[in-house]
């Protein structure tokens, strides 16, 4: 029997999707990229680096190309002559670096520079997009995959972190994570274990920020064991590729200051505890105990032994890996609007954070039920309980909300790839239209951002769009651009302005929002909210000649409320200390500066 010509064209496009997917997928990523690079023109234009993490970012890529040392991550152009310290590696300075010089011969050195903060955030959505595709492809339906790309694109705060400009490491840890759950995936355990392992060790010689996901992840490995003895295989691999890929991350790429023992990075303290752990798992899957039993008291003994060991030998890391002072935990850490739980943040940002995860577990839910009796089963449940485990931080930070929208994505397509081809095969148009729409808004999480500008609190507030201008006018470049006019100097401005201040202008700075200098922070705090002798005071010790403030931007808000009468509270009123001499600024400059006599 001969197929109709439908048929064969449906069979001809479920093939293409199956056996070509690595391509399609990359080339989804390159109209995506394309796109959102013509989208964001005006910015690269401008390097509008609109995070203070992005600017100073871009410092330590200037640093290197400009002869600084490999391992040296300390800014000199923030509290000289000292420098600012840094807990970050040179990981991520690697594509921006890279396409600098690839692109310099080009366009010259600063439309390089700024094509390349433009193009770099893109690299790692390719990576994730393709571990997405993956996941999507074993546990839903080879030809699922483009539904998880829709649905990721969609997913707006994961996809801020790959906006061009955003070339901080958030993206590429993301892209850590989508292979993670693409290993965990994998039937072929040798490369689902080295999958796991490898993203895991790449995740943390970046940053600690995902260091919960490498714990859930070796979790799920572990329990897979205890659960099915012929998991050994992945387990020894990950503990392999988790043990070495840490030492080869700490030993090319830890920089001086993450050479001795602290905790908010991977320095020999979490070092330690990645190589233990990975011996520990690679042991255990050597021997490979017959009992359910007892493999699961060998797992719960190596945990034991690497928390007594850790607690022994590293005690300074048992509070807050910052090992920040009391006051500056109180006066700036606890007040980082990300660092706080998403039920103190406004059900208008965040109801579309919270959407997607919860959509994405119950649909990892329902995958998990559908497949107990097949060979998905494990996977699918280690992919709810990495979805359960990501949501349910966001009671503890709402900045975990990417990383839970992304491992939210194969779970809404489970629920996606059940729900629309009903819609769409149903006899009643009405259905087919409006179902499969309506369907598609719910289960991809899309429904809350259009709902959001319509509920009461849907709109910011004036105070709130107010501060939201002026941080975005003053840290531009039109603004910060005639300070170049001036002498190069050290001057004294917002923790928060600090880092757009060195990018931009030839200028240093004292103190940016970096919890290993907190002595500096807590100076320009002291600074703004002591007496006018103590500015003055603290502006000498640090050699700052001028002063520079935003009238309106957040910091300065705060300055006024908790310190009423302190030196910036006075200054923000027109009692102007007569040590401090008025610089012109252009005529519509949102900044002011004085010079400190």
């Amino acid at each position: 029997m001969i197929d109709p010509p439908e048929t064969r064209s449906s069979n001809t496009l479920r093939g293409a999707l199956d056996r070509r997917w690595q391509w399609l997928v990359l080339l989804f990523w390159l109209a995506t990229a394309a796109w959102l690079f013509i989208q964001h023109w005006p910015q690269i234009r401008w390097l509008a680096l609109g995070d203070t993490d992005d600017n100073m970012r871009l410092m330590q890529v200037r640093a290197w190309l400009n002869g600084q040392g490999w391992y040296d991550l300390r800014q000199y152009r923030m509290n000289p002559p000292g420098g600012f310290d840094i807990h970050w590696t040179r990981i991520v300075d690697l594509p921006i670096a890279g396409l600098i010089l690839l692109l310099k011969p080009f366009f010259g050195p600063l439309m390089a520079e700024r094509l390349a903060c433009g193009i770099a955030p893109l690299l790692p959505l390719s990576v994730t997009m393709l571990g997405l595709a993956f996941t999507v492809r074993r546990l839903v339906s080879p030809v699922a995959w483009p539904l998880a790309l829709v649905f990721l694109v969609g997913a707006t705060a994961t996809m801020l972190m790959y906006m061009p400009e955003r070339i901080d490491h958030h993206g590429w840890q993301l892209a850590a994570l989508s292979v993670t759950v693409a290993g965990l995936a994998d039937p072929r355990r040798r490369r689902g274990g080295a999958f796991v392992g490898g993203a895991s060790a790449f995740s943390l010689s970046i940053g600690l920020e995902m260091l919960p996901y490498a714990a859930a992840a070796g979790a799920i490995i572990a329990l897979r064991w205890v659960w099915d003895r012929a998991e050994a295989t992945r387990v020894a691999i990950y503990g392999l590729t988790l043990a070495g890929g840490s030492s080869l991350g700490y030993l090319l790429f830890a920089s001086y200051g993450n050479s001795v023992a602290r905790c908010d990075a991977l320095t020999p303290v979490w070092l330690s505890v990645m190589v233990a752990a990975g011996a520990f798992l690679f042991a255990l899957a050597r021997i490979n105990p017959e009992r359910r039993i007892i493999r699961l008291i060998g797992g719960i003994g190596a945990g034991v032994i690497i928390i007594i060991g850790f607690a022994t030998l590293f005690p300074q890391c048992l509070g807050r890996p910052e090992q920040a002072s009391p006051e500056l935990v109180k006066n700036w850490l606890n007040n980082v609007r990300e660092a706080r739980p998403i039920y103190q943040h406004a059900f208008r940002s965040a109801f579309p954070v919270a959407t997607l995860p919860i959509i994405g577990i119950v649909g990892a839910a329902f995958a998990t039920w559908r497949a107990r009796s097949t060979d998905i089963f494990a996977a699918w449940a280690g992919v709810l309980a990495f979805t359960v485990a990501s949501t349910a931080m966001l009671l503890w930070a709402v900045r975990v909300g990417p990383a839970a929208m992304l491992l939210a994505v194969p779970g809404a397509v489970a629920l996606g790839w059940a729900l629309l081809p009903r819609c769409l095969g149903h006899r009643n148009m009405l259905v087919r239209v409006f179902g499969t729409v309506g369907g598609f808004l719910l289960v991809s999480g899309l429904f809350a951002g259009l709902i959001v500008p319509y509920l009461p609190d849907g709109k910011p507030d004036k105070r709130t769009a107010t501060i939201s201008r002026a941080g975005a006018s003053c840290a531009s470049l039109g603004s910060l651009g005639p300070l170049d006019k001036l002498p190069a100097q050290t001057i004294l401005t917002f923790i928060d302005l600090g880092p757009r201040l060195i990018t931009v202008t030839h200028h240093n700075a004292i103190a940016g929002p970096y919890h290993r200098n907190g002595d500096a922070i807590l100076d320009i705090q002291h600074a703004f909210g002591g007496t006018a002798d103590n500015f003055r005071a603290i502006a000498k010790r640090h050699g700052a000649t001028l002063l520079l403030t935003c009238p309106n931007m957040a910091k300065s808000t705060v300055y006024r409320f908790r310190n009423k009468g302190g030196f910036y509270d006075q200054l923000a009123d027109g009692q102007v200390p007569a040590w401090l001499e008025p610089v012109a600024m252009p005529a519509r400059s949102p900044l002011k500066l004085w010079r400190i006599r």
